[in-house]
């Protein structure tokens, strides 16, 4: 078992061949290795006996940094990953519409749509200025509609299916004043025209409208009519509307907002009424009831996504 002395000098010609091309202090010191040792020491030393196969193993040490940068392909996959995690953000902006609403009942104009269905004299939509956002003062006598501040914000989407929003859409909207009044209509009131505007739906489908809360007269609910046209182009008179309706306001804020004197007779009128009793919401009213935020001192904010068929 004993016989490492032997065999540290019994290792073959070519063994003495590569001790012999070391320098003094490295022979010395390989005398100190085991069998092993000296064994291992000398093959690595092997190509320096034999310069030709210089060439052939200096690629060797070069090997590994062909195969490091392989190993950090290997670890760049992570930093690819979260690109993958994008995709999950590009998914809402294919759903623009925060809401996906049925269609709104279609509803009648009324007897007051100043929309030219009663005669060029009774269509707002043919007036200078009437594409505005801020619909409380008259086109033509410059006079204001007085009451609480209310912000109508309208949001038109195509009802059913991917409920994409209809930009470019348009909106004309009128409803009666605080004591229950409809401009170009009803008597002291015939030559105005606040209270009634139009708009085009941005990109989101959405509209703005500065108006004021309406009025309660008797035999109807609180409620805001529109119409919906394709362009800007076609929305000069009835003819060309694609969809009317209503929306109903909560009775909750409307008698806050009627216990304001210059509403008149608005909060008893809002008492001999009701959504089961109204002509128009009697049916139902689930998707016409805008949702209302706000005060009587600071305003209100009236929104409402309407579902509009056959678009």
């Amino acid at each position: 078992m004993h016989h490492e002395p032997r065999d540290r000098f019994d290792l073959g010609l070519q063994a003495d061949l590569a001790m012999m091309q070391q320098p003094l202090l490295t022979r010395r010191r390989l005398l100190r290795l085991s069998l092993v040792g000296i064994t291992t020491f000398l093959a690595g030393c092997t190509p320096m006996a034999n310069p030709v196969a210089t060439p052939t193993t200096a690629p060797n040490p070069t090997v590994a940094p062909t195969t490091a940068p392989a190993a950090a392909a290997a670890t760049a996959v992570p930093t690819t990953a979260p690109a993958a995690t994008i995709a999950p953000t590009a998914a809402p902006t294919s759903v623009v519409v925060a809401e996906c609403v049925d269609a709104i009942p279609r509803e009648t104009a009324g007897p007051f749509p100043g929309n030219g269905a009663q005669g060029a004299a009774l269509n707002v939509l043919a007036r200078s200025g009437v594409v505005r956002s801020d619909i409380r003062t008259s086109l033509g006598s410059g006079n204001t509609a007085v009451g609480v501040p209310l912000q109508l914000e309208l949001t038109l989407v195509r009802a059913g299916g991917d409920c994409a929003p209809l930009p470019g859409y348009v909106i004309y909207v009128w409803h009666c004043d605080a004591p229950g009044r409809y401009s170009m209509y009803s008597p002291g009131v015939e030559g105005e025209d606040y209270l009634r505007g139009v708009q085009a739906a941005d990109a989101g489908g959405k509209v703005v409208f500065q108006t004021i809360v309406p009025g309660c007269y008797a035999g109807r609910w609180p409620h805001i009519h529109f119409e919906v046209y394709p362009s800007l182009e076609q929305a000069t008179g009835a003819s060309n509307v694609v969809h009317t309706s209503q929306l109903a306001l909560p009775e909750e804020i409307c008698r806050q907002v009627y216990a304001d004197a210059q509403y008149g007779n608005s909060l008893r009128n809002l008492g001999q009424i009701s959504l089961e009793r109204d002509g128009i919401f009697r049916d139902g009213w689930q998707t016409q009831m805008a949702t209302v935020t706000g005060s009587v001192n600071e305003g209100f904010v009236a929104r409402l996504t309407v579902g509009v068929p056959g678009v």
